[in-house]
Protein backbone atom coordinates (compact mmCIF):
# COMPACT_ATOMS: atom_id res chain seq x y z
CA UNK A 1 0.00 0.00 0.00
CA UNK A 2 1.34 3.44 -0.94
CA UNK A 3 0.90 6.41 1.38
CA UNK A 4 0.67 10.02 0.24
CA UNK A 5 2.50 12.93 1.84
CA UNK A 6 -0.75 13.92 3.54
CA UNK A 7 -1.36 10.39 4.87
CA UNK A 8 2.15 10.01 6.26
CA UNK A 9 2.29 13.51 7.72
CA UNK A 10 -0.83 12.72 9.75
CA UNK A 11 0.56 9.35 10.82
CA UNK A 12 3.95 10.73 11.89
CA UNK A 13 2.49 14.01 13.18
CA UNK A 14 4.89 16.15 11.15
CA UNK A 15 4.13 18.80 8.57
CA UNK A 16 4.08 17.93 4.87
CA UNK A 17 6.94 20.39 4.34
CA UNK A 18 9.05 18.39 6.81
CA UNK A 19 8.39 15.23 4.81
CA UNK A 20 9.32 16.99 1.56
CA UNK A 21 12.56 18.16 3.19
CA UNK A 22 13.35 14.62 4.40
CA UNK A 23 12.70 13.29 0.88
CA UNK A 24 14.98 15.91 -0.66
CA UNK A 25 17.71 15.08 1.88
CA UNK A 26 17.29 11.32 1.37
CA UNK A 27 16.42 10.80 5.04
CA UNK A 28 13.22 8.84 4.44
CA UNK A 29 12.51 5.99 2.01
CA UNK A 30 10.12 6.97 -0.76
CA UNK A 31 8.94 6.14 -4.25
CA UNK A 32 8.66 8.82 -6.91
CA UNK A 33 5.96 8.27 -9.53
CA UNK A 34 5.93 10.93 -12.24
CA UNK A 35 6.95 13.74 -9.84
CA UNK A 36 4.62 12.49 -7.08
CA UNK A 37 6.13 11.28 -3.83
CA UNK A 38 4.66 8.16 -2.27
CA UNK A 39 5.73 5.95 0.62
CA UNK A 40 5.50 2.19 0.98
CA UNK A 41 4.05 1.32 4.37
CA UNK A 42 6.52 -1.54 4.93
CA UNK A 43 9.51 0.70 4.11
CA UNK A 44 8.30 3.34 6.54
CA UNK A 45 7.81 0.76 9.30
CA UNK A 46 11.38 -0.53 8.78
CA UNK A 47 12.70 3.03 8.70
CA UNK A 48 10.92 3.89 11.95
CA UNK A 49 12.23 0.71 13.60
CA UNK A 50 15.78 1.63 12.57
CA UNK A 51 15.38 5.03 14.26
CA UNK A 52 14.19 3.51 17.50
CA UNK A 53 17.51 3.18 19.25
CA UNK A 54 17.43 2.44 22.98
CA UNK A 55 18.36 5.33 25.22
CA UNK A 56 21.49 4.25 26.96
CA UNK A 57 23.61 6.01 29.50
CA UNK A 58 25.42 8.96 28.00
CA UNK A 59 28.90 9.98 28.90
CA UNK A 60 28.86 12.99 31.18
CA UNK A 61 29.67 16.31 29.60
CA UNK A 62 32.99 17.51 30.96
CA UNK A 63 33.71 21.18 31.40
CA UNK A 64 36.76 23.08 32.43
CA UNK A 65 36.68 25.59 35.24
CA UNK A 66 37.04 28.47 32.77
CA UNK A 67 33.82 27.40 31.01
CA UNK A 68 31.77 28.23 34.08
CA UNK A 69 32.47 31.92 33.55
CA UNK A 70 30.38 31.98 30.36
CA UNK A 71 27.06 30.21 30.86
CA UNK A 72 26.13 30.56 27.16
CA UNK A 73 29.16 28.48 26.17
CA UNK A 74 28.30 25.91 28.84
CA UNK A 75 24.71 25.58 27.59
CA UNK A 76 25.76 25.42 23.92
CA UNK A 77 28.26 22.63 24.59
CA UNK A 78 25.75 20.64 26.63
CA UNK A 79 23.12 20.96 23.89
CA UNK A 80 25.62 19.93 21.23
CA UNK A 81 26.56 16.83 23.25
CA UNK A 82 22.93 15.81 23.68
CA UNK A 83 21.33 16.82 20.39
CA UNK A 84 24.03 16.12 17.79
CA UNK A 85 24.32 12.49 16.75
CA UNK A 86 27.83 11.07 16.37
CA UNK A 87 29.28 11.79 12.94
CA UNK A 88 26.64 14.42 12.13
CA UNK A 89 27.87 17.77 10.94
CA UNK A 90 26.00 20.94 11.67
CA UNK A 91 26.08 24.19 9.72
CA UNK A 92 27.18 27.27 11.59
CA UNK A 93 24.48 29.36 13.17
CA UNK A 94 22.67 32.16 11.32
CA UNK A 95 24.10 35.50 10.24
CA UNK A 96 25.02 36.50 13.79
CA UNK A 97 27.32 33.50 14.29
CA UNK A 98 27.13 33.99 18.06
CA UNK A 99 28.34 30.45 18.71
CA UNK A 100 31.54 31.07 16.77
CA UNK A 101 32.26 34.24 18.72
CA UNK A 102 31.60 32.48 22.00
CA UNK A 103 33.75 29.50 21.09
CA UNK A 104 30.83 27.06 21.21
CA UNK A 105 31.45 25.68 17.73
Amino acid sequence: MLLTIKDLSRQLQVTPSTLYAWVAQGKIPCVKLHRMVRFQKEDIERWLASLNKPWGPHEPVRFEKNDLADIDVLIARAKREVYTTPGETRPLSGSIRKEVRNGAV
